[in-house]
């Protein structure tokens, strides 16, 4: 069994899942899984990027497929790993959709949906592959400025999201409320931002504390981080070409939670920025998201 240190970066075949595979290319010392649902596409950037002058070790870039959405193709990832490798060090979630504004489907289907894969099939990801987490391992939920609790407009959910939930389950149920409401039209109501993309982001990023809270009483594993970051507001399909970030620009947060030294004091448990920051998730006003120049 091999003895390298682990990376899995999930939908990484195009726009900043790509990025932050090839900055880690550049930067982490062992293996590194380009994961996507479709193969064919997978393969295409796994091979696109081992031809890359700064891919020095391309055999350590390896694909996998994986369909978040899937607990079978999440379990066949999960056997694929200890198999070959014991563990993970690295687990980057940054698989993720987003409706464009103009869809015409109906917004409670769009909710469904996002929530679903942005936030539900996270959990299972993170479920199946958190027992292959080695000590000083480090997770990274990819969230997003609109996952900051700026975008709440109701004081009591606000207050709910920060200070009130106490464990996953609690908060699955508060997204399973937000898919009803929006179901009915009532989201905005209840204090949700009116995009469905912007709550499953909330979710990811209360989430993510959980997680680590979780992860940190651990006792066998020592170290275990688990961050959330925004990315910044990047040139990708997600944004229709809009952000003004280039992809590598927008994986600079999640490289830099991905790769944060053993027994680091911080970040741990926290949300990050796209300027690598930590911020505070229950200020009145989020910070401005970065230009296109650092």
């Amino acid at each position: 069994m091999a003895s390298d240190h682990v990376a899995v970066v999930t939908g990484a075949n195009k726009g900043i899942g790509y990025g932050i595979v090839k900055g880690l290319i550049q930067q982490f010392d062992g293996i590194i899984y380009l994961t996507a649902r479709d193969a064919s596409r997978g393969q295409e950037a796994l091979e696109k990027l081992q031809k890359m002058e700064k891919c020095k070790n391309p055999e350590k870039l390896r694909f996998h497929q994986l369909d978040i959405l899937d607990k079978n193709s999440i379990k066949a990832l999960h056997d694929h790993l200890e198999a070959e490798h014991g563990g993970v060090d690295v687990l980057v979630n940054n698989a993720a959709i987003a409706f464009k504004v103009n869809s015409s489907e109906p917004f409670g289907s769009q909710a469904l949906h996002t929530m679903r894969t942005n936030y539900f099939a996270l959990i299972d990801v993170c479920d199946i592959l958190f027992p292959l987490l080695r000590s000083h391992g480090r997770v990274v939920n990819v969230s997003s400025s609109c996952g900051h609790l700026c975008h709440v407009t109701s004081e009591a959910l606000k207050k709910k999201l920060l200070h009130e939930i106490k464990s996953v389950e609690e908060l699955s149920a508060l997204m399973n409320e937000f898919v009803e409401l929006a179901q009915d039209g009532s989201h905005t109501k209840g204090g949700w931002p009116n995009s469905a993309y912007a709550a499953t982001k909330l979710g990811v990023t209360k989430l993510s504390f959980l997680q680590h809270a979780l992860l940190s009483q651990d006792a066998i594993r020592e170290d275990l981080v688990v961050n959330c970051v925004h990315p910044g507001y990047v040139n990708t399909d997600m944004s229709s070409g809009k952000g003004p970030l280039t992809i590598d620009q927008g994986a600079r947060s999640s490289i830099y939670c991905a790769l944060l030294p053993p027994n680091v004091q911080e970040p741990r448990g926290q949300f990050v920025w796209d300027d690598c920051q930590i911020i505070d998730w229950g200020a009145e006003k989020r910070p401005p998201v970065l230009s296109n120049k650092y």
